[in-house]
This record gives structure tokens, C-alpha cells and sequence, in this order.
């Protein structure tokens, strides 16, 4: 949260510990929000992925953005990141349980997704068809 805003919330009376907590909020609602991982998450709902394998199953995304998208999911406690002493060196990425518990959620909103496909896709056309662009 930027220090104007925080400034702002501290002037209205807002506890420090609420500024505290909205900062956290609007964090993690940024990072769960984006859609990197809402794919990331999806793909290893299914159990541990190596990184080519995840790579592979979360379609668009660039090799660099999936390691920064693992990363931040690392740091956040969601995802866990083992490496094995081998010939040739591997990595395996998995859900924690707190990785599990947001892929509940993630699947909540993918399934919404698929029942409502046909009606959002249908809105679209509607609104595209009577708001042309400029």
C-alpha cells in the first residue's frame, strides 16, 4: 500500500493493525487474483509437476514468468519446491496445504466458468454489437 493511502486510513482513525490486515489483503488478493496462478495452482491440483511438465500444462505462459509466478508462491507458503541430488537434477513442485486449500477455491471458480461458458461468451457478443469501438 502506497504511504499517501496508508497516511489517509491512519488519518480517518483506521487502527494500525487494520492497515496492517488491508495491506495483506489487497497483497494476496493481487497474487491469487493473477492469472498465472489461478493456472499454475490448477495444474498442480493433480499432484507434483517438474518444471517442463508445468511448463508445458499452463498454455502461454514464458519459462521466466512461470519461475517468478513459483517463486512468489513459494514465498507465500502455497507451493513447495524440492530438488533431488541426481543425475541430471530435478525439481518437483507441489501444493502445500495451504496450496491445496486456494486450489479448492480455484476449482470453485473454474467450474463456475464451465457452467456459465455459453452465457458469458453470448453477453459478450451482445455488448460488442451495440457498443462498437471508436
Amino acid at each position: 500500500m502506497d504511504t499517501t493511502l496508508r497516511s489517509d486510513l491512519a488519518a480517518r482513525g483506521v487502527a494500525p493493525e487494520c492497515i496492517e490486515t488491508i495491506d495483506l489483503v489487497r497483497d494476496v488478493l493481487a497474487r491469487v487474483g493473477d492469472k498465472w496462478t489461478v493456472l499454475v495452482i490448477a495444474a498442480l491440483a493433480s499432484g507434483p509437476l517438474r518444471f517442463t511438465a508445468l511448463h508445458e500444462q499452463v498454455a502461454g505462459i514464458s519459462q521466466r514468468m512461470l519461475s517468478q509466478t513459483l517463486r512468489l508462491l513459494t514465498k507465500d507458503g502455497l507451493v513447495t519446491r524440492t530438488a533431488y541430488a541426481e543425475i541430471p537434477p530435478r525439481v518437483e513442485y507441489t501444493l502445500t496445504p495451504l496450496g491445496r486449500s486456494l486450489s479448492n477455491a480455484v476449482d470453485g471458480i473454474v467450474h463456475w466458468v464451465q457452467e456459465h461458458q455459453a452465457e458469458v461468451v453470448q453477453n459478450r457478443t451482445k455488448f460488442e454489437a451495440t457498443h462498437p469501438r471508436p
